[in-house]
């Protein structure tokens, strides 16, 4: 059925709507929400004496001016900002250089920082921004047409943005979303919106919500730049003589198993990968030991580690959160994780690249030394002991070692990339999307604080980096930088933002209640 216009009376006002009989009706009651402030939990739908049940329409005659009464007390509705939306576009250069020092927040519409801290961790990936934009030119209203506008939205304003039609898009499409929890001990009067799991939010929006989302050469987007490939090697330890099972599938995460000897993630890797089995043995007609051995054979340019920090406790028959500490590194290399066919193809520029980050280190030293130098001896000589023709001529005849006859970066940088392009294997290049080296930044983490596995808090970080490009990196005189040397994070406590000294990033392995590593998103080293 098409959608319908109908009018909803509450507390003596009429609202004039827009139903979709195709949809269930909770989806109608969050737009009544929407429109009154009663929380779906609390509203009671009634049409000529019969009340609108949550999952289906019944037998009601739904026809274009039909008339709903609403009953329920209406909750506050977020109130809008207390001074006037500014965009960017009408800032003068002072206040556009305010505005871009802090990346907006989100505010939180009752438990949803699992939903916030998602949002802000996927946008540091701008590649998705720009395909979901163009999707949402193409393309009916949906999930990721809400994201894409929720980005948009984000990027033209400098204060705390309202999530509201992106949540109702969420929990349209994912109804667990909409859960209503207990408070006060059960109390109906304090009923409201369950928190949830960000970790199981970051999946269903990329495993499910995204995956028709284009990408390049005719891929899908999650596809080509998020989606990795395993093969499982499933092998019996009694019979040596019975033919191993061999399998791939496609995985959006790769998991960190935390047990009791669990102290770094890559060894929790592992453990997932190499694993100890019990199954039926057709030779030996038995139960018996097996070794199910994973390794990845395609790495994507987003890698996604899930630290796996809540599970099953069957003593007291409840999830539960590990609250060991387990550390994490800012710079990750996969090789150890994938077979020995990829290896070989990524080895050698994988090599090369760390070769050269080293002297490209190196040289960054000796610049800023050199600058130092420089300074200090404009400082410290008269102005007319030497003439600025002399000066310079001076300064290239400085020992190499002090920076003299060091090129401009951009020299360096444009030789390195034509000699690591030559070293990527040809089937890598060919498959859009994939990490050409297996090396790793990270760049984005979402936070669980708290000891309950249903409760808590999330808490996003993005490196700054990924809003504001390093200067060595910068494309245009316009784009805002940082310095070379700048590694710090910005913090999305929900519509709080600040920043977050790169110093702490340790505070988030976990151990206690704070804030610990839960989602961490990687992306390939780039090559220039």
């Amino acid at each position: 059925m098409a959608s319908i216009p109908v009018t909803i009376k509450h507390t003596g006002k009429t609202y004039s709507l827009t139903l979709n009989a195709s949809q269930p009706p909770r989806v109608f009651k969050e737009t009544i929400y929407q429109s009154t402030g009663v929380p779906v939990d609390r509203m009671k739908v009634m049409i000529k004496g019969v009340t609108l049940k949550d999952d289906d329409w019944g037998k009601l005659a739904l026809k274009e001016g039909v008339s709903f009464m609403v009953l329920g007390t209406a909750e506050e509705l977020p109130k809008p900002p207390e001074k006037k939306i500014v965009f960017l576009e009408d800032m003068d250069d002072e206040e556009l250089a305010e505005a871009l020092a802090l990346p907006v927040g989100l505010k939180n519409l009752g438990n949803t920082c699992y939903m916030n801290a998602t949002v802000q961790v996927l946008r540091a990936i701008p590649e998705l921004q720009t395909a979901l934009t163009e999707y949402a030119d193409s393309s009916t209203p949906g999930l990721p047409a809400h994201l894409g506008q929720l980005y948009t939205s984000m990027s033209r304003t400098t204060d705390s943005f309202v999530p509201l039609q992106f949540l109702a898009s969420l929990r349209q499409n994912f109804p667990q979303f909409a859960e209503v929890g207990r408070g006060g001990g059960g109390n109906k009067l304090l009923a409201a919106y369950a928190q949830q799991d960000a970790e199981e939010c970051y999946s269903q929006i990329i495993g499910n919500a995204l995956r028709d989302v284009p990408g390049p050469s005719g891929k899908k987007f999650i596809e080509a730049y998020m989606m990795s490939r395993v093969r499982n090697e499933l092998k019996c330890d009694e019979a040596p003589e019975e033919p191993a099972t061999m399998s791939t599938e496609n995985v959006l995460k790769v998991e960190c198993h935390i047990s009791g000897q669990t102290n770094f993630m890559h060894s929790g890797i592992k453990e997932v990968l190499d694993q100890k089995v019990t199954k039926r043995s057709p030779t030996l007609n038995r139960d018996a030991a097996y070794s199910h051995h994973s390794r990845l054979e395609r790495l994507p340019t987003y890698l996604t580690i899930h630290m796996v920090r809540f599970a099953w406790k069957q003593d007291i028959g409840k999830k539960a959160k590990i609250m060991r500490q387990v550390k994490f590194p800012t710079e990750y290399d996969a090789l150890d994780i994938v077979t020995d066919e990829l290896k070989a193809k990524l080895q050698p520029v994988s090599r090369r690249l760390m070769e050269i980050e080293k002297e490209r280190k190196e040289r960054g030293k000796i610049r800023k030394r050199t600058k130092n130098k420089a300074s200090t001896s404009q400082t410290a000589a008269p102005l007319d002991t030497v003439s600025t023709t002399e000066g310079a001529a001076m300064d290239v005849d400085k020992k190499p070692e002090e920076g003299g006859d060091l090129d401009d970066e951009s020299v360096y940088r444009k030789k390195e990339l034509e000699e690591l392009e030559g070293l990527i294997s040809p089937d890598v290049k060919a498959d859009i999307g994939a990490s050409p080296t297996g090396l790793y930044e990270l760049v984005a983490i979402i936070t669980h604080k708290g000891p309950a596995a249903d409760a808590g808090h999330y808490i996003g970080f993005v490196k700054k980096s990924v809003f504001h490009p390093k200067a060595s990196q910068a494309t245009g005189s316009e784009q805002k930088t940082i310095d070379d040397d700048d590694d710090d994070w910005y913090k999305f406590d929900d519509e709080k933002v600040s920043i977050f000294p790169v110093e702490k990033l340790a505070t988030l392995d976990g151990g206690g209640e704070d804030a610990s590593a839960y989602v961490l998103l990687y992306k390939t080293k780039p090559l220039a």
